[in-house]
């Protein structure tokens, strides 16, 4: 079987050898012709967090494994998404914090934020995550193979740039998605996605984003508290379609609060670069302005181009999204398909843990389902909007007779400092059955907070268990378990 490690140690090595745990493993290279065929129980397209999962503990189940990556392994969760954009998420709050920090007497010097050094510091954590999945990957077992595979028949993938092709028992496609394009949108060219924002390598003054999912409003927000101006355009009237109605309204005002110009029910109809670098924008409601960086974050794509999928016959989704079972089971006996690729549930965690319930009900011996209805998340903004289980509207639409119990107020930490805003917490109840249907925050640590109370929801708790946990106080939380009264009734 073959194994390799980072492009570091191949360079190290001579062609067609590379090296791992002191070992020296025959790699076949280009020149050598078409390699002998290798064969695996597992073989993984994709070393993003699904795919790595997946295969350390296919691994560690006694698999023989390969991975296969053309790019970073991490992903975009580790490389270009969620955690850098958290880290910058976390620079962003500084400033906030230094404006809370004198209501509370101290005396703070000189403001200078640096954009250069953040990317600095945070390339230098990312190569260190991404060292550590890859550490934890050849400590598995797995071959990592640096390379783009393909499937070439049913059970064979083939390597792109060494020609080898490869049997495997089973085949797990992870290889997530990427940003939405706009080919149709005249001067598209000069617009970045959210793979190009981290290589930014100036903070632009003024920008225009487009969307208003997280994506969008995560990067927005970091934008505007680091100084820049954001104009968020966007088709609907309120951020955070498909949440919970008052959560969306509560979080637009709290961005709006912050400065950040918003433009509903509007799109970008054309860019135009000026002689002086900035980009000029249109705007279907006949505005133009002038920016130094536009920002687009309409959505993602899966990754399924170049993977031969029409030719094993693996079915997919007009929007190419790969067609599974509750299993990860594609429309091909023995080929599986976890994660963003799939289109469905696009979160990290969510192919985290698809990928290693399918390890271990194909090679751990036990049959693993991943529930897909109850999902916590969160949107790192400042405020935070975390939410799990159903919204108000949906609650009603399903239950019918439903009650909602709503606090508003401001944060104990803002209480003397001239920051605006206030938190919401929000509980839907079923009024039949008395269990929680849902909880929505918005608020510093809202994302800490709805991972507890997913905990409660997986388990089915009642609003009556929910008074009866003795609040901690004085704390935000609290809150969730001391609303008494309905706000609301449906039914």
């Amino acid at each position: 079987m073959v194994r390799a490690t980072c492009r570091a140690a191949q360079a190290a090595a001579p062609a067609g050898v590379v090296r791992a745990h002191g070992e020296t493993a025959w790699v076949p290279h280009p020149c050598h012709g078409r390699p002998v065929m290798k064969e695996v129980d597992l073989f993984v397209i994709g070393g993003g967090s699904g795919g790595v999962r997946a295969a350390r503990i296919a691994a560690g189940h006694g698999a023989r494994v390969a991975l296969a990556e053309s790019s970073r392994i991490g992903g975009t969760c580790v490389i270009r998404g969620c955690v850098p954009k958290k880290l910058m998420v976390l620079a962003s709050r500084c400033s906030q914090e230094i404006d809370v920090a004198t209501a509370f007497g101290w005396t703070v010097g000189e403001r200078r934020f640096d954009w250069e050094r953040l990317r600095s510091n945070i390339a230098a954590e990312v190569s260190r995550l991404e060292a550590a999945y890859t550490n934890g990957l050849l400590q598995a077992g797995v071959s990592v193979l640096y390379d783009r595979a393909t499937l070439e028949d049913r059970g064979v993938v083939r390597l792109a740039g060494s020609g080898e092709a490869i049997r495997a028992r089973r085949i797990l496609i992870a290889t997530g998605a990427r940003p939405s394009t706009a080919e149709e949108l005249p001067g598209a060219e000069l617009a970045s996605d959210s793979d190009a924002f981290f290589e930014w390598h100036l903070q632009p003054a003024r920008v225009l984003v487009q969307g208003a999912g997280y994506i969008a409003l995560e990067l927005g927000c970091l934008l505007q508290r680091l100084g820049s101006q954001v104009t968020l355009v966007m088709r609907g009237t309120t951020v955070l379609r498909g949440f919970d109605n008052g959560l969306r309204e509560h979080l637009q005002q709290a961005l709006f609060e912050t400065g950040m110009a918003i433009v509903p029910r509007c799109t970008v109809t054309g860019l135009t670069r000026h002689a002086d670098g900035s980009i000029q924008a249109k705007l279907s409601d006949g505005s133009s302005a002038a920016f130094d960086a536009v920002l687009r974050a309409t959505g993602r794509q899966p990754n399924t181009r170049e993977l031969n999928l029409e030719q094993v016959g693996v079915a997919t989704t007009a929007s190419g999204a790969i067609v599974v079972d509750e299993w990860s089971q594609t429309s091909v006996a023995g080929v599986y398909a976890i994660g963003d690729v799939t289109a469905r549930a696009l979160l990290t965690p969510a192919a985290v843990r698809e990928g290693h319930a399918l390890a271990d009900t194909l090679f751990g011996g036990r049959k693993v389902p991943v529930a897909h209805d109850l999902i916590p998340t969160a949107v790192f903004t400042t405020p935070e909007a975390a939410t799990v289980g159903l919204g108000e509207e949906g609650a009603a639409a399903r239950f019918g007779a439903i009650d909602v119990y709503e606090a508003r107020f401001k944060p104990m930490k803002h209480a003397m400092s001239a920051q605006p805003g206030h938190m919401l917490i929000k509980v839907i109840v079923d009024r039949a059955s008395d269990r929680v249907l849902g909880v929505h925050i918005v608020g510093p640590e809202a994302a800490e907070m709805i991972q507890l109370a997913g905990i409660a929801l997986q388990m089915g708790a009642t609003k009556a268990q929910f008074d009866a946990v003795l609040p901690v106080h004085p704390t935000a939380a609290e809150e969730i378990v001391t609303l008494r009264a309905p706000t609301r009734r449906h039914g």
